[in-house]
């Protein structure tokens, strides 16, 4: 069964948040080669970052965290594992994350996903830029 969970770290199961910290580094680190920037750079940490993750027998499959420390939130770490992808995990991590903010939502998109953050009502704001070594584009959900 797949269910979707929420937490602060503070509120999260030290098993769950272990396999959401294991997921961000498969994807990140040894997928993506992201290996200058820090994947564990103590925002997961703040009072005010939540995260979501789908987890299914006890793995974890996708994840993402909010921050909402300031205005507007900010959706990142969106990560699925590679035998989950196209199930539309990360969708609904993205849809319920955008629904628990309840306000305005920045997200910087790695470039060839600007269409599928699109879907969910996210438009660019701005030009691209590199990231991590990875083309990125700065975005925004408007809240209704």
């Amino acid at each position: 069964m797949v269910t979707i969970g929420r937490a602060t770290v503070r509120d999260a199961d030290p098993a769950v948040l272990y396999r959401i910290l294991r997921l961000r580094t498969q994807v990140f680190v040894h997928e993506q080669r992201i290996v200058y920037e820090e994947e564990i750079d103590g925002r997961d940490l703040e009072d005010t970052t939540t995260l979501f993750w789908v987890e299914e027998n006890g793995e974890v499959l996708a994840t993402l965290r909010l921050l909402q420390d300031d205005l507007p939130a900010h959706v990142g770490r969106v990560a699925t594992a590679q035998q989950a992808r196209g199930r539309g995990l990360a969708a609904d991590l993205v849809r319920a994350a955008l629904d628990h903010a309840g306000t305005d939502v920045a997200i910087s998109a790695q470039a060839y996903l600007e269409g599928w953050y699109g879907r969910f009502g996210f438009v660019r704001t701005g030009e691209n830029y590199l990231e991590a070594g990875i083309d990125h584009v700065p975005m925004l959900f408007t809240r209704p």
